[in-house]
């Protein structure tokens, strides 16, 4: 088994600069954390960190990695992971992985301090996640899935149906007699937003709509940040009848911007939310949205880890469908030229 002088041999750096690495990547240099890390893999060097002790036994602690714990997306897959974990008798660490954070979670993972993770959180790299996981530190991602580089005997996925779900909220608005949208996009780098953008953008396009001309902006998942995208597009003098915003908490946004500028939901212009939060049902108006299985999402996360904990490798991802949910934000409206349109000034 190599020990860390034999991967600072091969890195040709001293054994406190491999330390550092392990520790505080961050305060090493570019090269040399390529060096370190090609060293690394290709002895296949595991630090054990406190765990050292605990070589012939586990630490019956899951890790629950998630990127933000301030949504109330996430306390409901909370629960339903430790729905789970109780029946087994294992103790639940959930991180929220903050850039600050970032560092100590990839510790929790290469030190090996706990038994399983569940991963929501783009911040972590599929690379590391694949670098970590084996028998004895099986990974679950949520937010992400099983691209080449995440393909591993360890790793498995679990995922609602976005894009059927964005299909979903397209129609529906398609149905209700809307024609000129405006899509909300969440942050860049989520696959969960682009397979939404997708899958709504494929209900426009069967019906005929010219997608290019329906503009998209990026928020960052949170209502302010849904609020500061319509904000932006009403100062554009961009018009559309329906939003579709990508999750709920960007959609109550878009309302609240909307309600400033006295235009009114759903008479002036729907507005469409996806995840299907508790508030949404209690706004007023109420939200139209997808319901996604939040507390499903945690259950059926964790019963995978749970397999792959018990020896079981290369685990088919599982995929939990969307459904719509109508609510008043996108009431039916007897449309015709030029009537119950906005059109921004």
């Amino acid at each position: 088994m190599a020990t860390i002088r034999d991967v600072a041999r091969a890195a040709n750096v001293s054994v406190s600069t491999v330390s550092l690495f392990l520790s505080q990547p961050h305060r090493v240099s570019e090269a040399t954390r390529e060096r370190v890390s090609s060293a690394v893999d290709k002895l296949h060097y595991r630090p054990n960190g406190t765990a050292r002790d605990l070589r012939t036994r586990r630490t019956n602690t899951i890790g629950v990695f998630l990127h933000n714990l301030s949504g109330p997306f996430y306390s409901e897959l909370i629960a339903g992971v430790e729905e789970i974990t109780d029946t087994l008798g294992l103790t639940t660490i959930v991180s929220g992985v903050s850039k600050n954070q970032l560092q100590g979670s990839l510790r929790l993972l290469r030190e090996g301090r706990v038994d399983g993770a569940i991963i929501l959180d783009p911040d972590i790299e599929s690379r590391d996640l694949r670098r970590y996981a084996s028998a004895s530190l099986p990974v679950v991602v949520l937010d992400r899935g099983l691209s080449a580089a995440l393909q591993s005997d360890y790793v498995t996925a679990v995922a609602a149906d976005h894009q059927e779900g964005g299909y979903l909220a397209g129609r529906h608005l398609l149905d209700m007699g809307y024609s000129r949208f405006i899509f909300i996009a969440g942050p860049i780098d989520s696959e969960d937003s682009r397979l939404r953008h997708r899958g709504f953008f494929n209900a426009l396009h069967e019906a005929g709509v010219d997608t290019m001309t329906v503009p998209v902006v990026h928020g960052d998942f949170k209502e302010k940040g849904g609020a500061q995208a319509m904000s932006a597009l009403l100062n554009n003098g961009l018009a559309a009848d329906a939003v579709f915003a990508a999750n709920d908490e960007m959609a109550l946004g878009v309302m609240q911007t909307l309600s400033l500028k006295n235009i009114r939901v759903p008479a002036d212009i729907a507005v469409m939310g996806f995840d299907d939060i508790r508030l949404a049902r209690y706004v007023s108006p109420s939200l139209s949205t997808i319901h996604q299985p939040m507390y499903e999402l945690g259950r059926a996360a964790m019963t995978q880890l749970d397999r792959a904990m018990s020896g079981e490798t290369r685990i088919p991802p599982v995929t939990l469908p969307t459904t719509l949910v109508v609510r008043e934000s996108t009431a039916s409206q007897q449309k015709k030229a030029g009537d119950n349109y906005y059109a921004a000034p």
